[in-house]
């Protein structure tokens, strides 16, 4: 089942966009590719997109080879649901820097967006590659597995996000949701409970805990 956490920033980017937010509109008018491509990322983290984008358009135009403007760019540009553009953005990123593991990512994460989950996963798949260690990729790649109706390869992908950050109410969620599909009552609900604990908040894993309740006739 889809949860904002597959489309939406970590509370660590958040934090860290705005504090980029906080020093760089404190700084000077920016001259470099790299001023304006740092500018444009923090008007991203304030959720002014055009502003990002004319920065982002214009880092390129002073060094169309910096893969990070357009990168960033298509991070704009998902944020305003324009995923071809996003895509075309940071397809030119990876071809200016192949190893560039967040550029696939967000190209699978625009994929993710446009229901083409065979591409999804093939960008994620290489994005892990590059840094096994990205839990946000995992939960991705779970997602489009997910839907494709591959529960136990959905499944090993959240636990996998769990095991990397045990505080990630949404992976227990998506992995209860993916229990719930294979028919485990019993792994679903203890998901969904955990995802409870954790956020207390999550009314959607409150009311599909009590509906398994429900069926199971407790």
């Amino acid at each position: 089942m889809e949860t904002k956490r597959c489309f939406t920033l970590t509370a660590a980017v958040v934090c860290m966009l705005i504090a980029v937010s906080s020093a760089v509109f404190a700084q000077t008018a920016p001259k470099t590719a790299e001023d304006y491509t740092e500018r444009g990322w923090a008007y991203i983290g304030n959720g002014d997109i055009d502003k990002a984008i004319a920065d982002l358009n214009e880092a390129i135009r002073l060094d169309p080879t910096y893969a990070a403007a357009y990168s960033n760019r298509g991070a704009a540009y998902n944020s305003k649901g324009d995923y071809d553009k996003a895509i075309a953005d940071f397809t030119e990123a990876i071809r200016l820097d192949p190893t560039y593991a967040a550029a696939y990512y967000d190209r699978g994460w625009a994929y993710n967006s446009k229901g083409d989950y065979d591409k999804a996963i093939v960008d994620l798949n290489e994005a892990i590659r590059l840094d096994p260690k990205d839990a946000a990729a995992y939960n991705n790649r779970g997602f489009a597995y997910d839907r494709k109706g591959d529960a136990d390869r959905a499944i090993a992908d959240y636990t996998e996000v769990i095991r990397l950050d045990p505080k990630d109410a949404d992976a227990y969620y998506n992995r209860g949701s993916a229990y719930d599909g294979k028919g485990d009552l019993n792994r679903a609900i203890a998901d969904f409970e955990a995802a409870l604990r954790i956020n207390p908040n999550n009314t959607n894993a409150g009311a599909w805990l009590e509906s398994l309740r429900q069926r199971r006739g407790y």
